[in-house]
């Protein structure tokens, strides 16, 4: 579904349900760092006007999302908790290129954020096929119905501006990285954990 090329392991859903209230509040942060990576983004790219409409929609949408999560922990009796710390994402920013020209730098970070939308549907999904909260699984299906397209979006965009760039050859590259990023994960009550 997302052409990744490792998937994660389905007991990392039971990990993830043994303490709902931690995945739950670590699920909000992502939700917080996707609107403001559409914001930098926007910040890139002022000069494409179709994108940046694009990508305040995406926005919106990553904001609702927060939105609903936070209502969920509310009506459990919890509290959000502080900022989590996410390692695989920091080891997908260090797999960046850095250097090289705008364009290249753009099309590095919409790829970045492609992957994070891709590997975060596919954890949605492994939720709400797995956990035995209904609740939460009705939820987590309809998140990744309506996030499913956030990663091709991005790689759309990558593919518009990145008209210099071999953007499906460095996609495959991203994929392969991941992966072997991915391998060391899936042990811990959080997204990308």
């Amino acid at each position: 579904m997302f052409k990744l090329k490792l998937p994660t392991d389905p007991r990392w859903a039971n990990i993830a349900e043994g303490n709902l209230e931690e995945i739950l509040t670590d699920h909000a942060w992502c939700e917080q760092k996707a609107v403001t990576n559409c914001i930098t983004l926007i910040t890139m790219l002022p000069e494409h006007t179709e994108v940046v409409n694009e990508l305040i929609s995406i926005a919106k949408e990553e904001m609702d999302h927060f939105e609903q999560v936070h209502n969920i922990i509310k009506a459990r009796g919890w509290v959000l908790g502080r900022e989590r710390k996410d390692s695989y994402v920091n080891e997908l920013y260090n797999f960046m290129l850095k250097g090289g020209s705008r364009q290249q730098f753009v099309v590095e970070r919409l790829l970045f954020a492609a992957m994070i939308e891709a590997r975060s549907c596919e954890r949605f999904k492994v939720l709400s096929d797995t956990i035995a909260d209904k609740e939460l699984a009705v939820f987590y299906k309809d998140l990744m119905i309506s996030e499913a397209n956030h990663y091709t979006a991005f790689i759309g965009f990558a593919t518009k501006i990145g008209t210099d760039i071999d953007v499906k050859k460095r996609w495959e590259e991203w994929l392969e990285a991941e992966a072997k990023i991915i391998a060391s994960y899936g042990k811990s009550e959080s997204i990308h954990g």
